[in-house]
């Protein structure tokens, strides 16, 4: 959901007066990421290179250069301060809320709102998020835009939250990306089974193994470790064996009804080998917690995974 503390109506706007800025697909990635962070409008998208029109007309009195600044390029084209303010009234804003890197253009919008006749709106400026290095953010450090953070697998709530607590901050603040794969994996272990499962676009059988992953990227790693069945031949050692035929035994013995903790706990107690008994069932040396795979595979298939391997 958007956040409309500052109003009831949002309007979005994209601001391309400067065709040398404007990057092809652009305007679809900033659509696309407003949409995974629910951020929903309510009017719009308005390009501001589409009013130009509009733009000439009101600043037409003031001539090609007001207060030493241009307000129209040699083309006739206005510039984002002639277009911004001639924007901002015409569509009533109330709050300009903009980084301190945009506070000297302040006076000078004011000074234009004034000579087009307009009371100024509410001028806020935040502070800047700053990179380790203590510049700001460039847009290819890692996490630093909200693409990279969901090809990533942070899901969108961690997101919104993070930037929840940052608020509009008055002064420079250094990004914290630890910060936001903490809070992915609190979304994660908080979504229910069937949205946890839909959004790595798996099986609810397969969500408590997925529980423990840091991302829905991982999460998807972790199911596709139950899911596949393992293609590797394993060499097995006397002890190794011996893990993967007492673990056949307790899920005989129960009839593939044990508690996954239980089995673990079972082998881990007569000294097993759950190294080698994670490798009969997923062909990897690591992953999620190892119960969660025996919770999340059906009993047959544990049995079937173990004998293969024996």
């Amino acid at each position: 959901m958007a956040n409309r503390s500052l109003g009831d109506w949002m309007l979005l706007r994209i601001d391309d007066t400067d065709p040398a800025r404007n990057l092809p697909g652009g305007e679809n990635a900033i659509l696309e990421d407003l949409g995974w962070l629910g951020v929903a409008r309510d009017e719009g998208p308005v390009r501001q290179s589409e009013r130009a029109e509009r733009h000439r007309e009101v600043g037409a009195p003031l001539g090609p250069r007001f207060d030493g600044i241009t307000l129209f390029r040699d083309d006739g084209t206005p510039t984002y301060h002639l277009a911004s303010v001639v924007d901002d009234i015409d569509f009533r804003i109330t709050h300009v809320v903009r980084g301190n890197d945009h506070r000297p253009n302040e006076q000078l919008h004011r000074r234009l709102f004034e000579a087009l006749g307009a009371e100024p709106p509410e001028f806020v400026h935040h502070g800047l998020i700053l990179g380790p290095d203590g510049k700001k953010l460039a847009k290819r450090a890692p996490g630093a835009t909200v693409a990279s953070l969901r090809e990533e697998g942070i899901p969108a709530e961690a997101v919104r939250r993070y930037l929840e607590e940052l608020g509009v901050p008055r002064h420079d603040v250094h990004y914290d990306l630890p910060r936001i794969h903490r809070l992915a994996v609190e979304t994660i272990q908080a979504l229910d089974d069937e949205e946890l499962a839909a959004r790595v676009g798996v099986s609810a059988s397969v969500v408590p193994v997925m529980r423990g992953a840091r991302d829905l990227r991982e999460a998807r790693a972790y199911a596709d470790a139950v899911l596949t069945p393992p293609n590797s031949d394993l060499s097995l050692d006397e002890k190794g064996r011996a893990t993967l035929l007492r673990s056949r035994e307790l899920l005989e013995r129960a009839n593939g009804s044990i508690d996954a903790r239980t089995l673990v706990r079972e082998i881990k107690a007569v000294g097993g080998d759950l190294r080698t008994l994670r490798r009969a069932l997923t062909g990897q040396d690591r992953g999620p917690e190892l119960w969660t795979v025996i919770a999340a595979l059906p009993p047959d298939e544990t049995l079937r995974r173990i004998d293969a391997a024996l």
